[in-house]
């Protein structure tokens, strides 16, 4: 059985065998028309169209069809991509924004807290100060009442001493001591007449 190359050769070949009897019987151009080679022409194109029709033209028209939903669909998963992108964007530059109020929100709680804690600081320093300063001023005023009764006591003491030494006498301690107490019990004090 002949295989399709080997027709094509047979044909070409008398395709040639005519064109040259035709040749040898007229003298022609190149551009001049010969019946046998134009029938052997159409003929071999004719087949070649058939078997290409046949074997070649649908594979190559499905792999052209094949290329171009290929290529449709690369060009749609394409867009989609973008579309996903720019929805991404939006979304991280909503997430941006969010956090950036997040942090104002959270920066100024952090300054009004701040500024009470400062602000109950200094009012319990200041109250603190007040403490002290009224604990100071009791203890003072003990301290100096004590002071005085310290002092009224040695005073009895040397007037008693200073009187018994003036009469020269020894005088009952008690007694003694009783009535220049309260001698110096009515003297007013240098607090009193302030």
């Amino acid at each position: 059985m002949p295989t399709f190359s080997s027709l094509v050769v047979f044909l070409q070949e008398h395709a040639a065998t005519a064109g040259a009897a035709a040749e040898g019987g007229t003298k022609g151009g190149l551009l001049s028309p010969h019946g046998g080679l134009m029938f052997w022409t159409l003929l071999i194109f004719l087949i070649l169209f058939f078997v290409l029709s046949k074997f070649a033209f649908k594979p190559i028209t499905a792999a052209v069809a094949a290329r171009e939903r290929a290529l449709e669909d690369a060009i749609a998963a394409a867009k989609a991509d973008r579309e996903e992108a720019a929805r991404l964007l939006a979304e991280h530059r909503a997430a941006i924004e969010s956090a950036r109020g997040e942090a104002q929100k959270m920066i100024a709680e952090g300054r009004a807290v701040g500024e009470k804690m400062r602000t109950d600081m200094i009012e319990e320093t200041r109250a603190q100060q007040q403490d002290m300063l009224e604990r100071a001023r009791r203890e003072i005023e003990g301290e100096k009442n004590r002071a005085i009764a310290e002092l009224r006591h040695e005073a009895v003491d040397l007037a008693i001493a200073g009187a018994s030494k003036v009469i020269e006498a020894n005088l009952d301690d008690a007694s003694n001591r009783s009535i220049v107490e309260k001698f110096l019990s009515s003297i007013p004090t240098a607090t009193a007449t302030r």
